[in-house]
Protein backbone atom coordinates (compact mmCIF):
# COMPACT_ATOMS: atom_id res chain seq x y z
CA UNK A 1 0.00 0.00 0.00
CA UNK A 2 1.24 3.50 -0.96
CA UNK A 3 1.21 7.07 0.83
CA UNK A 4 0.19 8.13 -2.49
CA UNK A 5 -1.24 7.14 -5.83
CA UNK A 6 -0.97 9.57 -8.41
CA UNK A 7 -2.74 9.32 -11.62
CA UNK A 8 -0.89 10.37 -14.37
CA UNK A 9 2.81 10.25 -15.81
CA UNK A 10 3.22 13.27 -17.51
CA UNK A 11 5.37 16.06 -16.26
CA UNK A 12 2.99 17.49 -13.25
CA UNK A 13 2.61 13.92 -11.95
CA UNK A 14 6.03 13.26 -12.24
CA UNK A 15 6.29 16.70 -10.58
CA UNK A 16 3.93 15.36 -7.71
CA UNK A 17 5.80 11.65 -7.51
CA UNK A 18 9.19 13.50 -6.83
CA UNK A 19 8.53 15.97 -4.17
CA UNK A 20 6.23 13.40 -2.55
CA UNK A 21 9.14 11.04 -2.55
CA UNK A 22 11.78 13.41 -1.53
CA UNK A 23 9.45 14.30 1.72
CA UNK A 24 9.51 10.43 2.77
CA UNK A 25 6.33 9.64 1.08
CA UNK A 26 6.11 5.86 -0.64
CA UNK A 27 4.41 6.88 -4.33
CA UNK A 28 2.81 4.91 -6.88
CA UNK A 29 2.21 6.43 -10.43
CA UNK A 30 -0.44 5.09 -12.90
CA UNK A 31 -1.14 5.81 -16.59
CA UNK A 32 -2.71 4.27 -19.09
CA UNK A 33 0.18 5.35 -21.64
CA UNK A 34 3.62 5.66 -21.13
CA UNK A 35 5.38 8.46 -19.61
CA UNK A 36 4.53 11.62 -21.54
CA UNK A 37 2.35 10.07 -23.63
CA UNK A 38 0.18 13.11 -23.36
CA UNK A 39 -0.01 16.44 -23.56
CA UNK A 40 3.42 16.51 -21.82
CA UNK A 41 4.79 15.06 -25.25
CA UNK A 42 3.15 17.21 -26.90
CA UNK A 43 4.56 20.22 -25.54
CA UNK A 44 7.22 23.18 -26.28
CA UNK A 45 8.49 23.09 -23.04
CA UNK A 46 7.76 26.47 -21.98
CA UNK A 47 9.03 28.01 -18.27
CA UNK A 48 7.78 31.12 -18.69
CA UNK A 49 7.03 33.73 -16.63
CA UNK A 50 6.69 36.93 -19.40
CA UNK A 51 3.43 35.51 -20.49
CA UNK A 52 1.57 35.89 -16.80
CA UNK A 53 -0.49 38.56 -15.34
CA UNK A 54 0.16 39.63 -11.83
CA UNK A 55 -1.74 37.39 -9.36
CA UNK A 56 -1.83 33.80 -7.99
CA UNK A 57 -0.38 32.46 -11.26
CA UNK A 58 2.42 34.72 -11.58
CA UNK A 59 3.59 34.02 -8.15
CA UNK A 60 3.58 30.28 -8.82
CA UNK A 61 5.30 30.45 -11.87
CA UNK A 62 8.19 32.68 -10.15
CA UNK A 63 8.51 29.86 -7.96
CA UNK A 64 8.60 27.02 -9.88
CA UNK A 65 11.22 28.62 -12.29
CA UNK A 66 13.47 28.79 -8.86
CA UNK A 67 12.37 25.28 -8.93
CA UNK A 68 13.32 24.80 -12.20
CA UNK A 69 16.85 25.87 -11.68
CA UNK A 70 17.32 23.80 -8.84
CA UNK A 71 16.10 20.55 -10.72
CA UNK A 72 18.51 21.04 -13.87
CA UNK A 73 21.56 20.74 -11.77
CA UNK A 74 20.41 16.88 -11.62
CA UNK A 75 20.51 16.42 -15.35
CA UNK A 76 19.15 13.96 -17.50
CA UNK A 77 17.49 16.86 -19.42
CA UNK A 78 17.57 19.56 -21.07
CA UNK A 79 17.02 22.67 -19.69
CA UNK A 80 17.64 26.38 -21.29
CA UNK A 81 17.85 29.67 -19.43
CA UNK A 82 17.68 31.03 -22.99
CA UNK A 83 15.48 34.43 -21.97
CA UNK A 84 12.26 35.84 -23.99
CA UNK A 85 11.57 38.28 -25.86
CA UNK A 86 7.78 39.28 -26.44
CA UNK A 87 8.21 41.93 -29.48
CA UNK A 88 5.73 44.29 -30.55
CA UNK A 89 4.28 45.34 -33.87
CA UNK A 90 3.36 48.84 -32.97
CA UNK A 91 4.55 51.72 -30.61
CA UNK A 92 0.89 51.44 -28.58
CA UNK A 93 1.49 47.69 -28.27
CA UNK A 94 5.03 48.09 -27.19
CA UNK A 95 4.03 50.73 -24.19
CA UNK A 96 1.21 48.21 -23.57
CA UNK A 97 3.76 45.69 -22.87
CA UNK A 98 6.24 48.17 -20.99
CA UNK A 99 3.40 48.49 -18.56
CA UNK A 100 2.54 44.94 -18.14
CA UNK A 101 6.05 44.10 -17.40
CA UNK A 102 6.31 46.62 -14.66
CA UNK A 103 3.21 45.43 -12.98
CA UNK A 104 4.13 41.71 -13.25
CA UNK A 105 7.22 42.82 -10.98
CA UNK A 106 9.69 40.38 -12.08
CA UNK A 107 13.12 41.49 -13.99
CA UNK A 108 12.72 42.44 -17.40
CA UNK A 109 14.77 45.49 -19.54
CA UNK A 110 12.48 47.15 -22.05
CA UNK A 111 13.97 46.95 -25.58
CA UNK A 112 13.40 49.70 -28.20
CA UNK A 113 13.08 49.01 -32.02
CA UNK A 114 16.60 50.03 -32.20
CA UNK A 115 17.86 47.66 -30.07
CA UNK A 116 16.06 44.54 -30.78
CA UNK A 117 18.44 43.13 -33.29
CA UNK A 118 21.42 43.01 -30.21
CA UNK A 119 19.28 40.39 -29.33
CA UNK A 120 18.19 39.03 -32.25
CA UNK A 121 20.20 40.10 -35.17
CA UNK A 122 17.63 37.70 -38.11
CA UNK A 123 14.62 39.53 -36.59
CA UNK A 124 12.38 41.96 -39.35
CA UNK A 125 12.60 45.21 -39.66
CA UNK A 126 10.02 47.92 -38.75
CA UNK A 127 9.40 46.33 -35.05
CA UNK A 128 8.60 48.54 -32.55
CA UNK A 129 10.11 46.99 -29.69
CA UNK A 130 9.89 44.84 -26.60
CA UNK A 131 10.63 43.30 -23.50
CA UNK A 132 13.04 40.79 -22.52
CA UNK A 133 12.84 38.32 -19.81
CA UNK A 134 15.75 36.50 -18.35
CA UNK A 135 13.88 34.21 -16.38
CA UNK A 136 12.11 32.67 -19.03
CA UNK A 137 13.56 29.01 -19.73
CA UNK A 138 12.97 25.86 -22.14
CA UNK A 139 12.84 22.37 -20.95
CA UNK A 140 12.62 18.98 -22.83
CA UNK A 141 9.54 18.08 -21.09
CA UNK A 142 9.32 14.32 -21.91
CA UNK A 143 13.29 13.80 -20.37
CA UNK A 144 12.25 16.14 -17.87
CA UNK A 145 9.39 13.57 -16.51
CA UNK A 146 11.61 10.84 -17.08
CA UNK A 147 14.43 12.44 -15.43
CA UNK A 148 11.70 13.47 -12.39
CA UNK A 149 10.59 10.15 -12.03
CA UNK A 150 13.73 7.94 -12.29
CA UNK A 151 15.27 10.45 -9.49
CA UNK A 152 12.48 9.82 -7.52
CA UNK A 153 12.84 6.48 -7.54
CA UNK A 154 16.55 6.38 -7.42
CA UNK A 155 17.46 8.82 -4.53
CA UNK A 156 14.89 8.44 -1.93
CA UNK A 157 14.77 4.67 -0.77
CA UNK A 158 14.11 1.16 -2.67
CA UNK A 159 10.03 1.11 -3.52
CA UNK A 160 9.43 4.79 -2.69
CA UNK A 161 8.69 5.35 -6.02
CA UNK A 162 6.89 2.87 -8.84
CA UNK A 163 5.56 3.39 -11.71
CA UNK A 164 2.99 0.78 -13.12
CA UNK A 165 2.31 2.11 -16.85
CA UNK A 166 -0.54 0.37 -19.35
CA UNK A 167 -2.96 0.62 -16.85
CA UNK A 168 -6.64 2.68 -16.83
CA UNK A 169 -8.32 3.97 -13.78
CA UNK A 170 -11.77 2.76 -13.94
CA UNK A 171 -13.09 4.49 -10.12
CA UNK A 172 -12.30 4.50 -6.72
CA UNK A 173 -11.70 2.69 -3.71
CA UNK A 174 -13.50 4.53 -0.35
CA UNK A 175 -13.52 3.58 3.56
CA UNK A 176 -15.59 5.27 5.88
CA UNK A 177 -15.87 7.98 3.17
CA UNK A 178 -12.68 8.54 2.62
CA UNK A 179 -10.54 7.61 -0.70
CA UNK A 180 -8.10 4.83 -0.25
CA UNK A 181 -7.00 3.93 -3.73
CA UNK A 182 -8.63 3.22 -7.41
CA UNK A 183 -9.88 0.59 -9.21
CA UNK A 184 -7.65 0.12 -12.59
CA UNK A 185 -7.85 -2.70 -15.61
CA UNK A 186 -5.20 -4.22 -13.68
CA UNK A 187 -6.52 -5.04 -10.46
CA UNK A 188 -6.89 -2.46 -7.21
CA UNK A 189 -3.95 -0.38 -6.32
CA UNK A 190 -4.45 0.67 -2.25
CA UNK A 191 -3.15 4.08 -1.03
CA UNK A 192 -3.54 6.60 1.71
CA UNK A 193 -4.76 9.28 -0.69
CA UNK A 194 -4.95 9.82 -4.60
CA UNK A 195 -3.77 13.22 -6.45
CA UNK A 196 -5.40 13.61 -9.79
CA UNK A 197 -2.85 14.77 -12.39
CA UNK A 198 -4.21 13.54 -15.76
CA UNK A 199 -3.39 16.81 -17.25
CA UNK A 200 -6.27 16.81 -20.25
CA UNK A 201 -8.20 14.09 -18.41
CA UNK A 202 -8.12 15.66 -15.40
CA UNK A 203 -12.30 16.34 -15.53
CA UNK A 204 -12.85 12.37 -16.67
CA UNK A 205 -11.06 11.40 -13.31
CA UNK A 206 -12.91 13.87 -11.02
CA UNK A 207 -15.81 12.55 -12.75
CA UNK A 208 -15.00 8.73 -11.49
CA UNK A 209 -14.53 9.94 -8.13
CA UNK A 210 -18.29 11.76 -7.75
CA UNK A 211 -16.71 15.67 -8.43
CA UNK A 212 -16.88 18.08 -11.53
CA UNK A 213 -14.02 19.71 -12.76
CA UNK A 214 -14.27 21.56 -15.74
CA UNK A 215 -10.83 20.69 -17.83
CA UNK A 216 -11.63 20.68 -21.49
CA UNK A 217 -9.27 20.23 -24.67
CA UNK A 218 -7.38 22.93 -26.16
CA UNK A 219 -6.09 22.00 -29.01
CA UNK A 220 -2.18 23.56 -30.49
CA UNK A 221 -0.17 22.71 -33.11
CA UNK A 222 3.58 23.22 -33.39
CA UNK A 223 5.79 23.03 -36.88
CA UNK A 224 9.38 21.43 -36.36
CA UNK A 225 11.69 22.75 -39.05
CA UNK A 226 15.31 20.70 -40.55
CA UNK A 227 18.38 21.84 -38.56
CA UNK A 228 19.89 24.86 -39.38
CA UNK A 229 23.04 25.13 -37.17
CA UNK A 230 25.53 22.86 -38.24
CA UNK A 231 29.28 22.99 -37.97
CA UNK A 232 31.22 25.56 -39.67
CA UNK A 233 34.64 25.79 -39.89
CA UNK A 234 34.50 22.90 -37.33
CA UNK A 235 32.45 24.98 -34.68
CA UNK A 236 28.84 25.12 -34.05
CA UNK A 237 27.04 27.89 -35.64
CA UNK A 238 25.35 30.64 -33.48
CA UNK A 239 21.87 29.61 -33.52
CA UNK A 240 19.41 31.46 -36.04
CA UNK A 241 17.23 32.45 -33.08
CA UNK A 242 18.83 33.35 -29.57
CA UNK A 243 15.77 33.23 -27.52
CA UNK A 244 12.51 31.81 -27.30
CA UNK A 245 10.56 35.11 -29.39
CA UNK A 246 7.10 35.86 -29.65
CA UNK A 247 4.81 38.05 -30.53
CA UNK A 248 2.37 40.46 -28.34
CA UNK A 249 -0.35 38.92 -29.68
CA UNK A 250 0.55 35.26 -27.36
CA UNK A 251 -0.04 37.37 -24.32
CA UNK A 252 -3.79 37.98 -25.48
CA UNK A 253 -4.25 34.51 -26.61
CA UNK A 254 -3.16 33.10 -23.66
CA UNK A 255 -5.85 34.91 -21.44
CA UNK A 256 -8.32 34.33 -24.11
CA UNK A 257 -11.93 32.59 -23.42
CA UNK A 258 -12.62 31.97 -27.39
CA UNK A 259 -13.39 28.52 -28.49
CA UNK A 260 -12.46 29.69 -32.03
CA UNK A 261 -9.10 29.52 -33.36
CA UNK A 262 -6.36 31.98 -32.08
CA UNK A 263 -2.50 31.95 -33.48
CA UNK A 264 0.42 34.10 -32.63
CA UNK A 265 3.92 33.57 -33.14
CA UNK A 266 6.07 31.79 -30.86
CA UNK A 267 9.66 31.01 -32.15
CA UNK A 268 12.61 29.38 -30.95
CA UNK A 269 15.51 27.41 -31.60
CA UNK A 270 16.27 23.84 -29.89
CA UNK A 271 19.67 22.52 -29.11
CA UNK A 272 19.26 20.10 -31.77
CA UNK A 273 19.39 23.14 -34.42
CA UNK A 274 15.68 22.18 -35.29
CA UNK A 275 13.43 25.41 -34.72
CA UNK A 276 10.00 25.02 -33.15
CA UNK A 277 6.92 27.28 -34.53
CA UNK A 278 3.84 27.78 -32.29
CA UNK A 279 1.17 28.65 -31.62
CA UNK A 280 -2.47 27.60 -32.32
CA UNK A 281 -5.20 27.89 -29.69
CA UNK A 282 -8.96 26.15 -30.55
CA UNK A 283 -11.28 24.15 -28.40
CA UNK A 284 -12.10 20.97 -31.02
CA UNK A 285 -12.78 18.44 -28.69
CA UNK A 286 -9.86 15.72 -28.45
CA UNK A 287 -10.20 15.82 -32.90
CA UNK A 288 -6.41 15.36 -33.44
CA UNK A 289 -6.97 15.94 -37.27
CA UNK A 290 -4.00 17.75 -39.10
CA UNK A 291 -5.36 21.65 -40.21
CA UNK A 292 -3.24 22.74 -43.32
CA UNK A 293 -4.82 25.79 -43.13
CA UNK A 294 -3.41 26.54 -39.27
CA UNK A 295 -0.18 25.25 -39.92
CA UNK A 296 0.20 27.72 -42.76
CA UNK A 297 -0.91 30.56 -40.98
CA UNK A 298 1.61 29.43 -37.98
CA UNK A 299 4.42 29.06 -40.98
CA UNK A 300 3.52 32.89 -42.47
CA UNK A 301 3.20 34.63 -38.97
CA UNK A 302 7.18 32.60 -38.31
CA UNK A 303 8.51 34.16 -41.74
CA UNK A 304 7.02 37.90 -40.71
CA UNK A 305 9.25 37.90 -37.45
CA UNK A 306 12.09 36.06 -38.74
CA UNK A 307 12.46 36.41 -42.83
CA UNK A 308 15.31 34.17 -42.91
CA UNK A 309 12.81 31.02 -41.86
CA UNK A 310 11.15 31.56 -45.80
CA UNK A 311 13.96 29.23 -47.02
CA UNK A 312 13.81 26.95 -44.24
CA UNK A 313 11.84 23.24 -44.58
CA UNK A 314 9.36 22.23 -41.81
CA UNK A 315 9.81 18.72 -41.19
CA UNK A 316 6.96 17.36 -39.37
CA UNK A 317 4.38 18.82 -37.35
CA UNK A 318 2.59 17.57 -34.37
CA UNK A 319 -0.54 18.73 -31.88
CA UNK A 320 -1.42 18.30 -28.31
CA UNK A 321 -4.53 19.52 -25.78
CA UNK A 322 -3.87 21.82 -23.00
CA UNK A 323 -5.86 21.30 -20.49
CA UNK A 324 -7.98 24.78 -20.23
CA UNK A 325 -10.22 25.71 -17.37
CA UNK A 326 -12.49 28.56 -17.97
CA UNK A 327 -10.63 31.03 -15.59
CA UNK A 328 -7.34 30.15 -16.73
CA UNK A 329 -6.18 28.84 -13.46
CA UNK A 330 -5.08 25.26 -12.81
CA UNK A 331 -6.71 23.04 -9.91
CA UNK A 332 -4.28 22.33 -7.22
CA UNK A 333 -4.99 21.71 -3.66
CA UNK A 334 -7.22 18.75 -1.45
CA UNK A 335 -10.23 18.38 -2.93
CA UNK A 336 -13.17 19.49 0.29
CA UNK A 337 -15.81 17.23 -1.66
CA UNK A 338 -13.93 14.03 -1.35
CA UNK A 339 -11.50 13.02 1.39
CA UNK A 340 -8.33 11.76 0.11
CA UNK A 341 -8.16 13.21 -2.97
CA UNK A 342 -6.45 15.55 -4.40
CA UNK A 343 -5.95 17.63 -7.83
CA UNK A 344 -2.97 18.86 -10.13
CA UNK A 345 -4.40 19.48 -12.99
CA UNK A 346 -5.80 21.83 -15.37
CA UNK A 347 -2.88 24.14 -16.00
CA UNK A 348 -3.62 24.44 -19.74
CA UNK A 349 -0.34 25.62 -21.72
CA UNK A 350 1.78 26.25 -18.68
CA UNK A 351 2.08 22.88 -17.02
CA UNK A 352 5.34 21.97 -17.98
CA UNK A 353 6.44 25.43 -16.79
CA UNK A 354 4.35 24.98 -13.66
CA UNK A 355 5.11 21.73 -12.74
CA UNK A 356 7.81 21.38 -10.24
CA UNK A 357 5.71 23.85 -8.18
CA UNK A 358 2.58 22.26 -8.51
CA UNK A 359 4.72 19.37 -7.02
CA UNK A 360 6.24 20.81 -4.13
CA UNK A 361 3.11 22.22 -2.93
CA UNK A 362 0.79 19.17 -2.71
CA UNK A 363 3.91 17.28 -1.16
CA UNK A 364 3.87 20.09 1.18
CA UNK A 365 0.05 19.66 2.15
CA UNK A 366 0.34 15.31 1.76
CA UNK A 367 2.84 15.52 4.47
CA UNK A 368 0.93 18.46 7.11
CA UNK A 369 3.24 21.15 6.28
CA UNK A 370 2.16 24.61 5.57
CA UNK A 371 2.30 25.47 1.92
CA UNK A 372 4.43 27.86 0.47
CA UNK A 373 1.59 29.93 -1.28
CA UNK A 374 -1.63 30.51 -0.52
CA UNK A 375 -3.73 27.72 -2.83
CA UNK A 376 -7.13 28.92 -2.18
CA UNK A 377 -6.68 30.22 -5.59
CA UNK A 378 -6.45 26.95 -7.39
CA UNK A 379 -9.38 25.14 -4.88
CA UNK A 380 -11.26 22.47 -6.99
CA UNK A 381 -14.60 23.39 -5.54
CA UNK A 382 -14.21 27.26 -6.91
CA UNK A 383 -16.59 26.76 -9.68
CA UNK A 384 -20.10 26.99 -10.63
CA UNK A 385 -22.02 23.51 -10.22
CA UNK A 386 -23.01 23.64 -14.10
CA UNK A 387 -19.43 24.78 -15.07
CA UNK A 388 -18.04 21.26 -13.59
CA UNK A 389 -20.45 19.18 -15.60
CA UNK A 390 -19.20 17.90 -19.41
CA UNK A 391 -15.89 17.72 -19.77
CA UNK A 392 -14.96 16.77 -23.45
CA UNK A 393 -14.73 13.06 -24.89
CA UNK A 394 -14.40 10.80 -21.66
CA UNK A 395 -11.87 8.52 -20.65
CA UNK A 396 -9.66 8.32 -23.74
CA UNK A 397 -6.22 8.59 -21.32
CA UNK A 398 -8.26 7.68 -17.61
CA UNK A 399 -11.06 5.10 -18.78
CA UNK A 400 -14.47 5.31 -19.48
CA UNK A 401 -17.12 7.61 -17.28
CA UNK A 402 -20.41 5.88 -17.74
CA UNK A 403 -22.95 4.58 -16.03
CA UNK A 404 -20.82 1.48 -15.91
CA UNK A 405 -18.24 2.57 -14.03
CA UNK A 406 -19.45 4.23 -10.60
CA UNK A 407 -17.63 5.46 -8.12
CA UNK A 408 -16.59 2.23 -5.91
CA UNK A 409 -16.91 2.44 -2.36
CA UNK A 410 -15.72 -0.54 0.26
CA UNK A 411 -17.50 -0.32 3.85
Amino acid sequence: MSDVIVVGAGVVGAACAYYAARAGLDVTVVDRGPVAGGTTGSGEGNVLVSDKEPGPELELALLSNRLWRELAAIGGFEYEPKGGLVVAETEEVRRKLTGLAAAQGVEHTPVSGERLRDYEPHLAEGLAGGVYYPQDAQVQPMLAAATLLRHGAESFGHGTLRLRLGVTVTGFIRSGGRVTGVRTSHGDVLGDAVVNAAGTWGGEVAALAGVGLPVLPRRGFILVTEPLNGPSNGSPREPLIRHKVYTAAYVTNVASDSAALETSAVVESTPSGTVLIGASRERVGFDRTTSVPVLARLAGQAVALFPALREVRAIRSYCGFRPYCPDHLPVIGADPRVDGLYHACGHEGAGIGLAPATGHLLAQLLTGERPDMDLRPFRPDRFPEEAAIGTGRPGRLTGPVSPADPVKEDL
